[in-house]
């Protein structure tokens, strides 16, 4: 068993302040601080995405082009390459995390396998290289980014747990319906005390 966790999308503007803020999302960037402190030994690798969008085009329609963001497709600005916006909330420690990877790079995203490494390589190929079979996964938002990365993994053979005390999501509706999902797709759904070493 080789396990690996993913930090999805702990950036300034999905948290309380930002641009898209969550309720719960500072808590979220603690928690998982609080869990890489104890229990890093658990995990052979650790992810974290972040959005980090272009800042001169609206990046493939993600951005609203008017005052008006459906809030489904499109999106006030948010997380801008090089913005304290796209960066990560200060609650989050870094030091422990091997891969940062960056999407919506001129384009929607939403998974963190829409990404790639700063440090080089698709989020699969990386996967693959360190045969990481069982994923972890935490961050923001439940209902979009966590969903999308855990379904994912999911599609990629991978076993998937989502530590529900350590997500947060836009909408507490479409964040229960996003968590049966992922139930359903197959992921274990544990919380933060169930993790070991």
């Amino acid at each position: 068993m080789v396990r690996a966790l993913f930090i999805i999308d702990v950036q300034n503007d999905f948290t309380e302040g930002g641009a898209l803020g969550v309720e719960g999302g500072e808590a979220v960037a603690a928690g998982v601080s609080a869990l890489l402190a104890e229990h890093r030994a658990a995990y052979d690798l650790v992810f974290a995405s972040r959005d980090w969008h272009d800042a001169d085009n609206d990046n493939g329609g993600h951005f609203a082009t008017d005052e008006n963001p459906d809030f489904v497709d499109t999106w006030p600005v948010h997380c801008v390459a090089g913005t304290f916006g796209a960066e990560y909330h200060d609650e989050l420690t870094t030091r422990s995390i091997d891969f940062h990877i960056r999407k919506g790079q001129g384009r929607p995203a939403y998974s963190i396998f829409e990404g790639t490494a700063e440090e080089g390589g698709t989020v699969v190929e990386l996967l693959d290289a360190h045969g990481i079979t069982e994923i972890d996964i935490a961050g923001l938002a439940t209902d979009y980014c966590v969903r999308a990365s855990a379904l994912d993994a999911l599609h990629h053979g991978r076993d998937v747990r989502v530590i529900t005390d350590l997500v947060a999501g836009v909408a507490p509706e479409s964040s229960r319906e996003a968590l049966a999902e992922m139930s359903r797709a197959g992921a274990d759904l544990v919380l933060a005390a169930q993790i070991e070493g």
